[in-house]
């Protein structure tokens, strides 16, 4: 084996050296049968090693009948298999380990990897300029483009999805010029065309840009070259409906209707429903009953069945509305039964998996169906119950009876409950409280709710006892009725137990935190307590709940007002305004927060708001007349005062002051008439009679010793009044101090009446009202002075001039809600159960 190398990497047969035992040529034998690779004229011994590296011949001796070997005998003249040569024996292939060889070639490396011929050459890099690589690269961002336009509707940007489809149709279009310049324009892309053109089109129409949305389909409608384009006249159809262009929406949606095969026939039906519906809109109630006729005779549905029920009742056909009930509610759903989702019994691994599909998005979407249908069903019965027989009670029972006799038998109930609701509507009470009281042995989820609907009938009535008694057995039925529990607080809150109705409240909202009703009262509640920091609390998570809700507004600007924080009092009564702008005692209370705060303008503007919307308050009256008369605009209070005599016209107190304003503003004539006037509707009034006397004398008429005498004989009539009322008062404290005790413990004197106001309202508030309504008079000035002096002089203990120099304008409140006499309209949040 000396002469047998390993094969080199330069030279692939440099392990096959010339032996003379194979040259047949010096022997004159032209055979050419094995010739040595290194002669020229060799025939088949070829070199086999591999070039590449980790083969199983790469870098090492051949072990086949190609390597060179002692000469053996063989009928070809080749050597044998594992011949010795040179007293080596050739290696067998199988026994010998990968690219080693006790005997290494010559100049040879051990490299069983072929890593000596260094890395691999790098891959050729695409040329991008080509026009090719150019329209491909402009593809995909139309393709982005359209991605993003439709990610962006997702999200509800439509302005930004119409964007991104404009920019999308700009680089179609280039896309299909340069196409055309590189001479493939009949390699366009028509998919892509046809999905910018639709994109486009939906976008116009999500925007409500209707023009542009019909120009853009008709684009598409008129290329013959887009197949099924005929079905997207449904949608420009839509777009007439929306444009209340009916007749062309029935237009298109035949149109559609013809080009779509009867293959599609889900797409069929609801084309047809779409037809149906404008013919409803269009009053054309015979057309929309033969199209939902079809619908329900080929592939029936909720939705379709109950078009065919409001149609049918619109035009007061009462057999076929009963035949149209019976088809609505035999409609399948085809949804699963709820006892699927019951664990049949305790194997963890299928109830892990039920657990898993108990809410999953299929049984979500199972639920929505379901409920739509009961709804459907629901109304239909409510409104055709009054129309199919002689009296909605017949007819609710024959609705009932269909209903027990369907796959919505759990509905039967409802709707006997709304028969009840029914008679509460019609001021029916005595029938919504017998058919209330059937419920009392059904099941509990039953009797719970009618047992809460007449504890609600019961308190409106103001029968606290059953109201009590109906909420106790709802509870018993259904501990967790938050219904129940809220209507077992309102009649501890009206029984004066506010600690222990707080604490139902509460067990309301645990049960259901999204019970606004008992949120509502629990904040009423900790108010009338004397906790507003507790009540504020509950009023901010109301209105975190229910954001437009104008009664939740007020509470927490008068909690705010309770607290003394008016800046948060005004800010909250702001945001009511803008909800309900023309509520009279807002804007006057309003008006008061100004005109403590000392903004005189503010609260000048807001009281002539609240006048221009409510001009019989008298308390708007009175501040608006007091504030001309600050200002010295004496006119302008006369006509607010001569409203005020029309509101009350027994009230003397504003017809002097419409007199005083006539004799202010220097009109003493007319103040004369006025005096007179008031004189004969209140002929014993002494202040009247003083500014007679005092009128008369400074115009020299001849009726002042008339008016002098009357005066006298007035004040002396009241005095002897006065004197037997302190005799009276006298002689009482008399007897009671010669009573005796006991008696004198069980007598009353007198009655004193205590104005019962907000729990939360300072003692000053509770006179703030009286004060109002008896101004701070000033006293006549004297006969030889002017009616412009300053100086008082007091004529009587009990009367000073209303309307002096320097008068003292009161202090008005806006009437503040009463929660005593509010409570079962405003304040507490009464229960009826949803229809």
């Amino acid at each position: 084996m000396e002469n047998v190398h390993l094969a080199d990497e330069d030279d692939l047969y440099s392990g096959y050296d010339y032996n003379p035992a194979f040259d047949t040529e010096s022997e004159g034998n032209p055979v050419c049968g094995a010739r040595s690779v290194r002669s020229p004229s060799a025939c088949f011994v070829f070199q086999m090693t591999a070039k590449f590296p980790g083969t199983s011949t790469g870098g090492r001796p051949v072990g086949t009948s190609f390597g060179l070997r002692n000469p053996m005998a063989s009928s070809l003249g080749r050597p044998m298999t594992g011949a010795v040569q040179d007293g080596a024996a050739r290696p067998m292939t199988a026994v010998r380990a990968a690219g080693y060889s006790s005997t290494m070639a010559r100049g040879s490396t051990f490299d069983p990897l072929g890593q000596s011929k260094g890395a691999a050459p790098p891959l050729e890099s695409r040329n991008d300029d080509t026009p090719e690589e150019k329209i491909k690269i402009l593809e995909k961002k139309v393709n982005d483009l359209i991605e993003e336009s439709c990610m962006a509707q997702s999200r509800g940007d439509m302005q930004l999805a119409l964007d991104k489809a404009k920019e999308a149709g700009r680089k179609e279009r280039a896309l299909v010029r340069q196409r055309e310049q590189t001479g493939t324009a009949d390699h366009i892309n028509l998919d892509l065309t046809y999905s910018v053109l639709f994109n486009l089109a939906t976008q116009y129409a999500n925007n409500d840009m209707f023009p542009e949305a019909l120009n853009t389909y008709q684009v598409i409608v008129k290329n013959k070259m887009f197949s099924n384009a005929g079905r997207l006249k449904v949608n420009m159809g839509n777009i007439y409906f929306k444009q209340k262009n009916y007749p062309k929406a029935i237009k298109f949606y035949r149109m559609a209707l013809d080009q779509i095969s009867n293959a599609h026939k889900e797409m069929r039906i609801k084309i047809m429903q779409n037809i149906g519906v404008v013919f409803i809109r269009m009053g054309q109630y015979s057309d929309a009953i033969t199209s939902f006729e079809h619908i329900m005779s080929e592939s029936p549905n909720i939705r379709t069945g109950f078009n065919l029920i409001l149609c049918y009742y619109a035009v007061g056909d009462r057999d076929k509305m009963k035949k149209a009930f019976q088809k609505l509610i035999s409609v399948p759903l085809g949804i699963d039964d709820e006892e699927k989702y019951i664990p049949p019994n305790d194997d963890p691994h299928t109830n892990l998996v039920l657990e898993a599909i108990k809410n999953d998005q299929l049984h979500q979407m199972e639920r929505e169906r379901k409920a739509l249908a009961e709804k459907f069903i629901m109304t239909s019965a409510k409104l055709i119950a009054p129309a199919i027989e002689s009296s909605f009670a017949a007819g609710f029972d024959w609705c009932v009876e269909m209903v027990k006799s369907s796959p919505y038998v759990e509905l039967a109930n409802d709707l006997e409950i709304n028969k009840a609701i029914t008679y509460l509507r019609q001021r029916d009470f005595n029938q919504a409280v017998e058919t209330l009281k059937m419920f009392e042995k059904k099941d509990s989820r039953v009797k719970s709710a009618a047992s809460t609907n007449l504890s609600f009938l019961y308190f409106l009535e103001k029968d606290y006892e059953q109201a009590d008694r109906y909420a106790d057995l709802a509870m018993m039925a259904d501990r967790y009725n938050p219904a129940a529990l809220v209507n077992k607080g309102n009649t501890l809150w009206v029984r004066g137990d506010h600690e222990k109705a707080a604490e139902f409240y509460k067990e309301a909202l645990r049960n259901d935190a999204s019970c606004t009703e008992g949120l509502y009262n629990l904040g009423l509640t900790y108010k009338r307590l004397g906790r507003p920091e507790e009540a504020l609390d509950c009023f901010l998570k109301l209105h975190a709940i229910l954001r437009n809700s104008a009664q939740v507004m007020y509470q927490l600007a008068s909690l705010y007002e309770m607290l003394e924080d008016p800046t948060q009092a005004i800010e909250w009564l702001m945001q009511l305004i803008s909800v309900t702008p023309t509520d009279p005692r807002v804007l006057a209370k309003l008006g008061e927060l100004y005109d403590s705060e000392g903004d005189k303008s503010q609260a000048f503007q807001y009281y002539c708001e609240s006048f221009r919307y409510s001009p019989s308050s008298i308390e708007v009256i009175e501040w608006l007349g007091a504030y001309y008369i600050d200002t010295q605009f004496c006119e302008k209070a006369i006509q607010y005062f001569e409203r005020a005599t029309l509101i009350q016209p027994t009230q003397v107190k504003w017809h002097l002051m419409v007199a005083s304003c006539y004799r202010r503003s220097g009109n003493y004539q007319k103040a004369l008439d006025t005096y007179k006037d008031i004189h004969r509707k209140f002929p014993e009034n002494i202040e009247c009679l003083r500014f007679l006397v005092r009128l008369c004398t400074d115009m020299d008429l001849k009726e002042v010793q008339d008016y002098a005498t009357k005066l006298k004989k007035v004040e002396k009539m009241k005095e002897m009044r006065e004197q037997r009322v302190k005799s009276g008062r006298e002689g009482s404290s008399r007897s009671r101090r010669d009573g005796s005790a006991s008696s004198g413990e069980s007598t009353l004197t007198y009655i004193r009446v205590l104005c019962v106001c907000d729990s939360g309202q300072s003692s000053h508030g509770t006179s703030a009202k009286g004060e109002r309504l008896s101004a701070k008079l000033r006293a006549l000035p004297g006969s030889n002075e002017p009616y412009e002096t300053s100086r008082q002089q007091v004529l009587d203990a009990s009367y000073v001039d209303p309307l002096g120099p320097q008068l003292e304008r009161p202090k008005t409140a806006a009437r503040k809600r009463n929660e005593d006499d509010e409570f079962a309209d405003e304040e507490l949040g009464d229960d009826l159960l949803p229809e």
